[in-house]
């Protein structure tokens, strides 16, 4: 064999290596490696400032690394779902349905909850406390969490008639005016049909319902009852009118502030100071629940309150009043006229109940610093 053949078969059997040494095949192998680092970094430079992420996908080199999302073994139900846990109420453990308060450590409160937790402190003469940190809460403390309403009010919640969902900010309008399967009364009701049924029913049932083919004797029996309930409303409000109508009318803004009684048991009550109406000197006292023991233990709450004069008159005076809310509270309070003749020997009236709803609005008053009213006097001339 010739040395040009053995050559030859040295250089093949060198080619695949890396190495450099031996046999003078080491500039071969470097040329290759040199090759294909230069391929490397030719792609690199191709791609200037971006980098790819597993799916391919080009991404910002700038950008921070994403993070995963964590999945819990076991975790079930919607987001819609566990937002219900975070974002309901502390004390009621329900989603609030209109303003949610909250306390300086971020506890949420719905307006009810939140009314009742400062009524029952007013009650027991405590301080209110948040029921989760345990932080005072009071109205100047506490403010509304506004991004917390606004959320509460996109989530989905279930018609209670056709059981479809809707957002929360819509369902009362679907209930009321859009659900076919809405509880609706017939329109004869007024002459006496007592049907209830699903809204889509309606047109069906009035085509068959036999009231208005009831004799005339029928419906003015009806018809009785109604106009009872009428006269009543109108007789009030012509009452009213004949009060304004006489010579002497006196009206104030009275403030009821919160005291306790002496006793070893101290009982909550109010009272306004003096004030000056038609001459005379008078003064207002309210209590809770008849000034029962324990009204914070009740879930029913009344105000009852009474007016006194406090000046000496001369002659008997003969009066009429009512009170009404004040120009600045949202408390709904129903006008009803009392009327008493005051003299030195009978100058307090009887203790008359507040006319107002309910409860919750009796709450409204008890969690308010001061009760605000607006007292009408009429004097009655002989």
């Amino acid at each position: 064999m010739s040395a040009m053949e053995e050559r030859g078969e040295l250089a093949v059997a060198a080619a695949p290596g890396s190495s450099s040494s031996g046999l003078g095949v080491g500039p071969v192998g470097g040329a290759l490696e040199a090759g294909q680092a230069n391929a490397g970094l030719a792609g690199i430079q191709e791609e200037p400032g971006g980098r790819r992420d597993a799916s391919g996908a080009e991404t910002d080199a700038d950008a921070p690394p994403k993070k995963r999302v964590r999945l819990q073994e076991g975790e079930a139900g919607k987001l819609e779902e566990r937002l219900y846990s975070v974002l309901c109420c502390t004390v009621c453990l329900d989603l609030p349905k209109a303003s949610v308060y909250q306390c300086t450590n971020g506890h949420l409160m719905c307006a009810g909850c939140f009314i009742h937790l400062l009524a029952d402190a007013r009650l027991k003469e405590e301080q209110a406390t948040c029921p989760n940190c345990r932080c005072e809460i009071s109205k100047s403390l506490c403010c509304r969490n506004l991004a917390v309403e606004k959320a509460v009010s996109e989530l989905p919640s279930d018609c209670s008639y056709c059981l479809k969902q809707f957002p929360r900010s819509s369902l009362d309008h679907h209930q009321t005016e859009e659900c076919q399967d809405r509880l609706t009364q017939c329109k004869y009701k007024r002459i006496g049909c007592p049907w209830q049924g699903p809204f889509h029913e309606v047109s069906a049932h009035e085509v068959e319902c036999c009231h208005p083919s009831k004799t005339g004797i029928e419906l003015m029996g009806i018809l009785d009852e109604m106009d009872q309930s009428h006269r009543r409303e109108l007789q009030l409000y012509n009452s009213i009118f004949s009060l304004l109508s006489f010579e002497k009318i006196g009206f104030t803004e009275v403030q009821f502030r919160p005291y306790r009684t002496d006793d070893f048991i101290t009982r909550l009550y109010y009272e306004t100071p003096r004030f000056t109406v038609l001459n005379q000197t008078w003064v207002l006292k309210a209590r809770v629940n008849d000034s029962e023991r324990n009204p914070n233990l009740s879930c029913k709450r009344t105000l009852s309150f009474q007016l006194i004069l406090k000046s000496k008159v001369n002659s008997a005076l003969e009066c009429s009043f009512l009170l009404l809310k004040g120009p600045y509270d949202d408390v709904k309070i129903k006008p009803v006229i009392q009327h008493h003749v005051f003299s030195n020997d009978a100058n307090e009236t009887e203790y008359a109940p507040l006319p107002i709803s309910d409860s919750v609005e009796c709450n409204k008053l008890l969690a308010a610093k001061n009760i605000n009213l607006r007292l009408f006097i009429f004097q009655i001339q002989k």
